[in-house]
């Protein structure tokens, strides 16, 4: 129930405190909102920072152009939220976009809001780079991992590590640092790789990287301890049709759709702006869904 109405009801349209009470509850409102939607979060890393990484799939600029779009509204969500974006890794695309991107999202239940997000994002829209103003289909990978303290134990060997350092190189602008100090870990027996370039010296890029691989190594060893690593690795699709979570539909009409929970909305500017939370809310409201996460 909304009280507002109630409440203001009672004082006089024209009185001074009308606007004064009526923006005092809506704020209320909106916190008690934001409360109910973290009451929602029961996972054990939940509470964690989180490690987002953006993918495009197949189809060149079209599909780098929509991961761009993607890491923008990732962004406009943790400013909606006033959480911290620190910017891990961004490799420009060659005309527009980008080929991959990782940042940390710092703030209260940041992974627990943000695992909603993983998966494959789709987009249908008419193309800007098409001369022929054709309709597009794009697909986009994105990934969450709870960022973890110093205190957990990871083993990570030295033997099972492949450290590469490289000049930061692309057009990109304010995301890349023209240094010769961007590292690459690649680790071995899991085929993971990470990468860092956000900052100047070799070292805290090498210091960062290292933070990514042993988050998504802590995120694999939670699955095999639950027993659901043969689980996770049939779940993993692949950046195509048919295998999308979310669907965004710039055209022929404006939609945003998430296939899993079936919301959707027509505002599909307002989702590019980072209003993810009535997504976020009908996954984390779903009991069977929420325990399909890890």
């Amino acid at each position: 129930m909304n009280y507002s109405l109630e409440l203001l009801d009672i004082l006089e349209d024209d009185s001074p405190e009308v606007a004064e009470i009526e923006a005092s509850l809506e704020r209320a409102d909106s916190d008690i909102a934001r409360f109910e939607l973290t009451a929602m979060l029961s996972g054990p890393d939940d509470h964690r920072d989180a490690l987002v990484t953006i993918h495009p799939g197949a189809g060149g600029t079209e599909s780098q152009d929509w991961a761009d779009m993607l890491f923008r509204m990732y962004n406009r969500w943790a400013e909606r939220r006033g959480f911290e974006v620190q910017l891990m890794d961004y490799q420009p695309g060659d005309e527009a976009g980008l080929k991959s991107a990782t940042m940390e999202i710092k703030g209260e239940h940041a992974f627990g809001f943000l695992k909603v997000e993983s998966g494959v994002h789709r987009l249908v829209r008419i193309s800007p780079f098409d001369a022929a103003s054709r309709r597009h289909t794009s697909f986009v990978s994105v990934h969450v991992f709870p960022v973890v303290e110093d205190n957990i134990e990871i083993e990570i060997k030295d033997e099972d590590l492949r450290i590469d350092t490289y000049r930061a190189s692309g057009a990109g602008g304010q995301h890349v640092n023209k240094t010769s100090s961007a590292v690459r870990i690649t680790h071995l027996p899991t085929n993971i790789v990470v990468t860092c370039q956000s900052e100047r010296s070799q070292h805290k890029n090498k210091d960062a990287a290292f933070t990514v691989l042993k988050s998504r190594l802590y995120q694999l060893q939670r699955e095999e301890e639950a027993k659901k690593l043969e689980k996770f690795e049939k779940s993993k699709k692949k950046i195509e049709w048919g295998s999308q979570i979310r669907s965004y539909v710039f055209h022929p009409y404006n939609m945003v759709k998430d296939h899993r929970t079936s919301h959707e909305t027509s505002n599909v500017q307002m989702v590019m702006d980072g209003d993810l939370d009535p997504f976020i809310e009908a996954f984390l409201s779903d009991p069977e869904l929420k325990d399909q996460i890890v």
